[in-house]
């Protein structure tokens, strides 16, 4: 998957005729003017945003952050062994996914932050909510519908983390080792929504299974806006 379009961003393929994949469309839509409303991330793009504002992003990104392999890891546990492939996929990317706070951690400490107050933190509200819909969705037989969590999540790595990065540079003028976390998404999630498109595209998603995975993705979608709105409330 390229990264060539930023604005009005659909994941690739989206052209195909496949009623999962335009309503995916509208759930990524929706999202993004949903985002657009975001207190820190209007600041971040009027320019007035400050250090401080960076690090209370990343303090409360973190405690979420650290929560994400382990419920890929469950949801890869109970996949039966007729959804192998959806295990398999699952288990990799967990293992992908696990150091992923180590790197947000170096990047606020590098911006002047205490790394013991960091780990120390408390997951907000919407963090907790959305760390608690999502080991609930996992807990499930087969949660093919984790899926759709992925699509909003990685869809964020892939073509938002990566212009944040740029535009606190701009702001704030940071160097590349304290944006690291946001602009290493930028890649690594393109390559992970490849191969989602590649599952979401295929004849292991039943008309049930598409329901479900829309459903997560809307209710991702609203759970990460309110992650990013309740900073600090907790």
């Amino acid at each position: 998957m390229t990264t060539e379009t930023i604005e009005g961003y659909r994941p690739p393929q989206l052209d195909r005729t496949s009623g999962l994949l335009a309503r995916l469309a509208d759930v990524w839509t929706d999202f993004e003017a949903r985002l657009a409303d975001v207190p820190i991330l209007r600041a971040l793009d009027a320019g007035d945003v400050t250090v401080a504002d960076y690090q209370r992003l990343l303090h409360n990104l973190r405690q979420q952050v650290v929560d994400g392999s382990l419920w890929i890891a469950r949801a890869a546990s109970n996949f039966d062994m007729d959804h192998f492939d959806l295990r398999s996929a699952a288990i990799s990317h967990a293992l992908e996914e696990h150091r992923d706070h180590l790197l947000l951690e170096r990047d606020y400490v590098a911006v002047g932050g205490s790394l013991e107050a960091l780990r120390a933190g408390r997951k907000n509200l919407g963090s907790q909510a959305l760390s608690g819909y999502m080991f609930h969705e996992a807990s499930r037989p087969n949660p093919v519908g984790c899926l759709g969590a992925m699509f909003i999540i990685e869809g964020l790595g892939a073509q938002k983390a990566g212009v944040w990065a740029r535009r606190f540079q701009e702001v704030l003028g940071l160097a590349d080792n304290q944006v690291h976390f946001m602009a290493y998404h930028q890649d690594a999630d393109a390559e992970h929504t490849g191969t989602l498109d590649a599952i979401l595209t295929s004849d292991r998603i039943d008309d049930d299974a598409a329901d479900a995975i829309v459903t997560c993705a809307r209710v991702v979608a609203r759970l990460y806006v309110m992650q990013l709105t309740e900073l600090d409330e907790i």
